[in-house]
């Protein structure tokens, strides 16, 4: 799915590139493909050519692409009560938000519900000030949590770069990064507990991605979160986690944070808590910050907070999930996964590392293996034209399967349905992918 000339579009294509903005693109390098059908894990774009969705789109297709549940559950609830104002209740909203008490860890118990990933987070960020009167959010360089002016401006990833000064009060922390870093995964936590000290009692949360997403698919040491909540505390500030790309059975377990045994204050999420098939983000609190807008007004709303089609396909989502065995069977198959991405590691320079846990990895390339030199480096999610790595991916669709790259690494998030066998096709396609890079190598 590589870019193509305007001529080589068909109609819908062409219609939908002279009247759709693209998403985080120089509109002259939109060149989109339509997709006609989706089934499994599997989709096939308006030529017939099928690819294996080996990243669940972008890190949210966790069902794959043909959950019957789901879609009949949308349909059922459009017919019967499509949409009523958030002051109403429907049978749908009420049982997820029971559901997300029941799967999220701890006392974890009361949900917001909106739209999206960032919205999402733009509540956690509202709420966290509203319960401890204080205005700082402290999140970190190599993270992403949404494109709104409030997470946009918390978020390290350099496309927040456009949208500066953006919203006060949010502070940057460095990161558990382990390949290439100067800094010990461990010794980020010392500075953050020092930037905690000499901000003052002014921050109101520190907001992290328990294994960062789309910017490098990093796991952190286990005893990383815990320590960071511990940090967090002592400075009188709460622990946001956005689960919005590791949850929903992503990691092995149903969020993030359970890798790490942790519970956070507020926990943020969407993508897998419909698989995708309705847009629908939540925000989860605490019983203790639940109880504190019992008589402090929450100031924050949505039109569609609640949406009874969307909250019918989260409820189904996560029954699909449950008796489906979807979040066992994503830590058995990821392991065979793991195996054989470090077979690609073994077969190519340019694989300069592979992290990640359960069906969330990541390969991360590398001109240098010695010296681990990057491909892709940050400033290339602001610059037009192509990276080596945006050409692997490339390569990969040639041979039939779909991969996202971000900066400089290929992300690993098939649906958590996939097959051995379904692995073992991508990995050959990626294997010849990976020539790409191999032979982009310095000397």
């Amino acid at each position: 799915m590589s870019e193509r000339s305007a001529a080589e579009l068909n109609e819908i294509e062409r219609l939908d590139k002279d009247h759709v903005l693209g998403t985080w693109s120089y509109q002259s390098e939109v060149s989109p493909t339509q997709i006609v059908d989706g089934d499994g894990v599997r989709f096939t774009d308006a030529d017939g050519n099928e690819f294996i969705d080996f990243s669940g789109q972008l890190m949210c297709s966790n069902l794959g692409h043909s959950a019957s549940r789901v879609s009949e559950a949308i349909a059922e609830q459009a017919a019967d009560v499509p949409y009523v104002a958030p002051n109403y209740t429907t049978e749908a909203r009420a049982r997820l938000g029971e559901k997300l008490a029941e799967i999220t860890p701890g006392n974890l118990s009361k949900t917001f519900f909106s739209t999206s990933g960032t919205e999402a987070i733009e509540a956690a960020i509202k709420i966290a000030k509203f319960y401890t009167g204080k205005d700082k959010i402290v999140s970190r360089y190599r993270s992403y949590h949404g494109a709104t002016y409030g997470s946009i401006s918390v978020t390290g990833d350099p496309r927040r770069l456009a949208a500066e000064p953006g919203m006060p009060g949010a502070i940057k922390a460095p990161d558990p990064y382990a390949y290439g870093s100067t800094m010990d995964p461990m010794e980020s936590l010392e500075y953050i507990d020092e930037m905690l000290m000499l901000e003052g009692d002014t921050v109101a949360a520190v907001l992290v991605e328990p294994v960062v997403g789309s910017n490098g698919i990093l796991v952190p040491p286990a005893e990383y979160l815990p320590r960071l909540k511990e940090i967090a505390h002592d400075h009188g500030a709460l622990l946001i986690c956005d689960e919005v790309m590791a949850g929903f059975g992503r990691t092995g377990e149903w969020f993030g944070s359970d890798v790490f045994g942790v519970t956070p204050d507020i926990m943020t999420m969407a993508k897998g808590l419909t698989g995708a098939y309705q847009p629908l983000g939540a925000t989860v609190v605490t019983d203790e910050i639940a109880a504190h807008f019992e008589d402090e007004m929450l100031t924050h709303g949505h039109t569609y907070a609640g949406h009874a089609v969307a909250c019918a396909a989260g409820v189904a989502a996560i029954e699909t999930y449950q008796e489906e065995n979807l979040i066992e069977r994503a830590s058995e198959t990821g392991e065979y996964l793991e195996s054989r991405l470090e077979d690609l590691a073994d077969a190519h320079p340019s694989v300069g590392d592979t992290r990640g846990v359960g069906l969330f990895r990541g390969i991360e390339l590398t001109k240098h293996p010695e010296k681990r030199v990057p491909f892709g480096e940050r400033a290339d999610k602001l610059a037009k034209g192509s990276t080596v790595v945006d050409e692997v991916a490339a390569a990969a669709g040639e041979h039939g399967v779909y991969v996202a790259n971000m900066i400089n690494t290929l992300i690993i998030a098939p649906p958590l349905t996939i097959t051995e066998a379904e692995i073992d096709e991508a990995i050959d396609a990626l294997d010849a992918a990976l020539e790409v890079s191999d032979d982009a190598m310095v000397a």
